[in-house]
């Protein structure tokens, strides 16, 4: 596989294939929304788009970056978000740069969006596909976000590994208090944080599992990459409230790798771009 990791402005064509990654947070809210129950996700052109929407629909949920504002319901943090019930529910989301790094490649005939919550997912989908060339875009920082390229860089990792056959999360750190016992993270996460929080499906809210056993392997593969993405500028100013709208867990809970079990797929629909949980077989 010919993976190259584009910023959105540097999209020049369309890609067979595109890999659209935003670790801090976009990304690892949409895999918490399905988590929860969501039904599909409606990635919106820009706030007034996403409030339109929702007055359209009034059943829709919205949510975007930053502080809490008139008309959403939910921010972009996952921890704020892991204790919503979201039920059958649509949400709309608009962000700074995720939802525009998944519009910028909209035309391509497979988009997928992810983070390390559903890296091993998302890289299950690139090996069963055998795809040629894959384009990664990374979002953050107009392609400077380290914990983007890093994430992007170990699903391609992933995705090309010979031996890759892990099918459950890392183990090796601590991760996000407060809620039920579920998989932890690689070996860099937030300091002081204990058992994070269980998953659930697609379709429900999360639930507990049983933690299935890592590859040791794959502990050892992920933890530079975790370590880059703890260490970059977004964590940092999400660890020390720089950034609005966040909540203490965010960090942690962006470096819980595969903690979903779906991948998540972006398609066309009706004009909207709509992201919906895929399970890789």
């Amino acid at each position: 596989m010919d993976a190259q990791f584009l910023a959105i402005d540097r999209i020049r064509q369309v890609p067979a294939v595109a890999v659209v990654v935003d670790v801090m947070r976009a990304y690892t809210v949409a895999a918490w929304a399905f988590a929860r129950g969501a039904e599909k996700i409606v990635l919106a052109e820009s706030t007034a788009d996403a409030l339109a929407l929702t007055d359209r629909h009034p059943g829709w949920v919205a949510l975007k970056d930053g502080p809490p504002a008139p008309g959403f319901d939910l921010v972009n943090s996952p921890g704020l978000l892991r204790s919503a019930d979201l039920s059958g529910r649509t949400v709309v989301q608009k962000t700074t740069a995720g939802t525009v790094g998944a519009l910028a490649v909209k035309h391509a005939p497979l988009v997928l969006c992810a983070g390390f919550v559903v890296a091993e997912a998302t890289a299950r989908v690139l090996r069963a596909g055998g795809y040629g060339e894959v384009t990664f875009v990374v979002t953050g920082e107009d392609g400077r976000a380290d914990e983007d390229l890093a994430c992007a860089e170990y699903i391609a990792h992933r995705a090309t590994a010979p031996h890759a056959t892990t099918t459950g999360p890392v183990a090796g750190a601590t991760t996000a208090p407060d809620t039920a016992p579920g998989p932890v993270t690689g070996t860099a996460t937030s300091p002081g944080t204990t058992p994070g929080p269980s998953s659930g499906t697609a379709t429900e809210p999360a639930t507990t599992t049983p933690t299935p056993t890592p590859d040791p392997t794959t502990v050892d593969h992920a933890a530079p990459y975790l370590r880059r993405a703890a260490a970059s500028r977004a964590a940092v100013e999400l660890a020390t409230g720089i950034r609005e709208g966040a909540h203490p867990d965010d960090v942690a809970l962006c470096l819980e790798l595969d903690r979903f079990p779906f991948a998540m797929a972006a398609t066309l629909e009706d004009g909207l771009m709509i992201l919906r949980p895929h399970t890789p077989h």
